[in-house]
């Protein structure tokens, strides 16, 4: 099996996100497993699903000028963050958010080997950075969201079982007390038992076990999500969506 590439690390310098208002920021980051478990149809509905929710963004008056959107990706390009359709090289001059009202969804493809504790540091990484650029321009955002997708388990370059993930735990445990950012960590298709103890530790409010490959509903729950964060709502309403989006049947089956 082919070695892949360390996780991509992103200059602290990001470009200006084109606004046609001071709005609010909400960071939303989709980090995505495109593992060559996720080859045939599992890809194909997470791109289909993805192609619907950005003209869904583009749509919606309230999040298109507020939620700026990154993905992040972990197959067999390594760990890949994405400015929109785009893969960024490493040292790109960008970072990887784009205006919901502007974004375009990648066209994904399966392969390669599970860096999911890579590729959720990245996700950290880049949500960090792009705070810390918001204050520097004395614009205000709410509180970013994390969303990991996956069908496995987290792996090294070589593919094999890996326990780096448990370094991730108790700093994932700390960002989320602080309320840096909001993680949800969903697991799809065949996740295992020790798959769903993976996502439980990443997020103990916000973790699922799901049959199939529901991500429309998901990315729908996502949008609600951001909306209820822009109304300032209470982790009750957050917890409430969760739980209906963990209990509605999927609208794709495995």
């Amino acid at each position: 099996m082919r070695r892949q590439q360390p996780p991509r690390t992103l200059p602290a310098e990001y470009a200006d996100i084109e606004f046609e208002n001071n709005a609010q920021r909400l960071p939303l980051v989709l980090c995505l497993d495109t593992s060559s478990s996720m080859a045939g149809p599992p890809i194909d509905a997470l791109n289909h699903a993805l192609s619907e929710w950005t003209r869904e963004l583009h749509d919606d008056v309230s999040l298109s000028y507020s939620v700026e959107v990154a993905v992040i990706t972990f197959g067999g390009r390594g760990v890949t963050a994405w400015r929109g359709a785009q893969p960024l090289e490493p040292g790109a001059p960008v970072g990887p958010f784009v205006a919901a009202h502007i974004f375009e969804a990648p066209r994904l493809t399966a392969s390669g080997v599970t860096l999911m504790t890579e590729a959720l540091e990245l996700a950290m990484q880049v949500v960090a950075a792009r705070k810390t650029e918001l204050r520097s321009q004395g614009l205000q955002y709410y509180r970013p969201q994390i969303c990991l997708v996956t069908d496995g388990l987290p792996t090294d370059g070589t593919g094999h079982l890996t326990h780096s993930w448990q370094r991730l735990a108790p700093v994932l445990a700390e960002e989320q007390a602080a309320r840096r950012f909001r993680l949800y960590a969903i697991g799809v298709g065949g996740l295992t038992d020790l798959g769903e103890q993976v996502l439980q530790a990443f997020a103990p409010k916000f973790n699922a076990r799901l049959q199939g490959f529901p991500f429309r509903q998901l990315l729908q729950m996502m949008s609600a999500s951001a909306g209820a964060e822009q109304k300032g709502a209470g982790d009750e309403v957050f917890e409430k969506i969760f739980s209906q989006f963990k209990t509605q049947r999927p609208a794709w089956e495995a």
